[in-house]
């Protein structure tokens, strides 16, 4: 397993990352999910709550140029199912789920972000916890190394997960023009059982430059209560 704190301060920009695990002591399911920014627009965000999960919104309105890619609700909680995406294909894969489709079935409607020449991937996770039980599944959208005609689509799903450790998959393999979608599968990361000191880590890790926001969510496996920590640059 590798530790977080390598893989964000070796990474620039990361851009939108989703990790999900189990803590060491296998008591709980645990969330995070950080948007980072190069723009004046992107960097014009911050975490809302919203019912049980949370939403991205415009800091100052007032200065927000086009919300199509960077509004949009990243955490959704629907029965013991909790969704987290990186753009609005959480709203598809909370119907999808309603309807009784599965994970990869609601997002076969979705392929990558329609920003060329990026194309950034469009990175999802779920997570089940139920009685006593918890799994979590990721999936990448992404162009053919940069090539729109082709989506390639990648699910990986992950039963009766090791305690202590977590899978991290972001939208760019580094900084660059164009940037360079995610390469491979999910990598394992350790995850610690302080809920506090994690986000700390998390949050200190990312650049400073670019970071944003971070939402950091621990679920209780045994009765499904929450705990949850919201990090904005912007306050």
């Amino acid at each position: 397993m590798n530790n977080m704190r390598d893989e964000l301060t070796g990474n620039a920009y990361p851009g939108r990352g989703i990790l999900l695990g189990l803590t060491p002591s296998g008591k709980e399911a645990v969330a995070a999910y950080f948007i980072m920014g190069r723009s004046s627009n992107s960097r014009n965000r911050i975490f809302v709550t919203e019912g049980d999960g949370i939403r991205t919104e415009a800091y100052d309105p007032s200065k927000l140029e086009d919300p199509s890619l960077i509004i949009y609700a990243p955490v959704r909680v629907l029965r013991n199912d909790t969704i987290v995406t990186n753009g609005d294909q959480t709203d598809t894969v909370y119907e999808g789920l309603q309807k009784g489709l599965t994970f990869e079935q609601s997002l076969r409607s979705r392929e990558f972000e329609p920003d060329g020449p990026n194309y950034t991937p469009r990175i999802s996770g779920l997570m089940h916890v139920e009685g006593g039980r918890y799994d979590y599944t990721l999936s990448i959208l992404k162009s053919n190394d940069g090539d729109p005609s082709s989506c390639q689509r990648f699910t990986y799903a992950y039963e009766n997960p090791k305690a202590g450790c977590g899978h991290f998959i972001h939208t760019y393999e580094h900084d660059g023009n164009p940037l360079p979608s995610y390469r491979g599968e999910p990598t394992p990361v350790s995850v610690e059982e302080d809920m506090d000191a994690f986000t700390e880590l998390l949050w200190e890790s990312l650049n400073a430059d670019n970071k944003v926001s971070l939402f950091v969510r621990y679920i209780n496996i045994a009765d499904g209560s929450t705990r949850t920590r919201i990090v904005n640059r912007n306050k």
